[in-house]
């Protein structure tokens, strides 16, 4: 027994560690390139460690986690973090978890996240994100968590999000969204979680269950009966004055007619 377990050990020490991924290279380097740190809480986000970020599962890059080799999880939350993220972020295609939360990142949300085939977290919540939640990330087949929460987002929930069969976490709360809620997000089916209202509140101009429905920003059918009704009654009053003074320079003109002919003929 003892010598199937030494032979074990030196079997497993001469097996090679995993070797650096170029693709994890190019991503810590442009995601370095995109994101300021006033703070200097990366400082140890050097080019010489991108180049060999992981030993086995260890990390050299604070917020980083290894798995054989590769990075498969950042977690750069509440570091004061400025700038925007890099769409090569892609590059990190082992990656199955990423939280940016609580820094101060702004700009869009890359649709190129959609070629995180792999993610299963996205937590980007309290930043100063824009524009619109891009519906390619839904090719991101694993996710069960997505956190968008305060920041400046815009546009429609997409769709498609509703069709992420693993989703458990969804959060979309205090953003500037519009339009309706996707049935398969708010009214889910089976056995899949239902989100509530707390996942989509502070969006003015959001509505649909679990919200309240699309409030008419139009006047109310009696108003709109009653300004017809008035205008009707506006329009026959013009109309009957214009009738009776038509009438009377009528009249005027052929009283005037028939004095000029009452004269007698004059005598040739």
């Amino acid at each position: 027994m003892d010598m199937l377990i030494i032979l074990f050990l030196l079997t497993s020490a001469a097996l090679p560690l995993a070797s650096p991924d170029p693709n994890d290279e190019a991503c810590l380097t442009h995601v370095s390139q995109t994101l300021k740190d006033p703070l200097k809480n990366l400082q140890n986000w050097t080019k010489p460690n991108f180049a060999n970020p992981c030993n086995g599962f260890t990390s050299y890059l604070p917020g980083a986690t290894c798995n054989n080799g590769r990075i498969y999880k950042l977690s750069l939350t509440n570091l004061s973090l400025q700038g925007s993220i890099s769409p090569f972020l892609s590059n990190c295609t082992n990656l199955q978890s990423l939280d940016l939360s609580s820094n101060s990142i702004s700009g869009p949300i890359p649709q190129e996240l959609q070629y995180l085939l792999n993610l299963a977290v996205l937590n980007l919540s309290s930043n100063q994100l824009e524009g619109v939640i891009p519906p390619q990330i839904t090719l991101c087949a694993y996710l069960n968590v997505i956190d968008l929460h305060d920041n400046l987002l815009t546009g429609q929930i997409p769709q498609q999000l509703g069709f992420l069969s693993r989703l458990s976490a969804f959060d979309v709360s205090y953003n500037k969204l519009s339009g309706p809620i996707p049935a398969s997000l708010g009214n889910r089916s089976g056995n899949q979680p239902s989100f509530n209202v707390t996942s989509f509140e502070g969006n003015k101009d959001l509505y649909g269950y679990p919200l309240p429905p699309m409030k008419s920003k139009g006047l109310s059918v009696l108003a709109i009966v009653g300004i017809g009704l008035g205008s009707g009654l506006a329009s026959l009053v013009l109309s009957f004055t214009g009738v009776c003074i038509w009438l009377k320079i009528r009249d005027e003109k052929m009283s005037a007619e028939e004095g000029k002919m009452s004269h007698p003929m004059p005598d040739y």
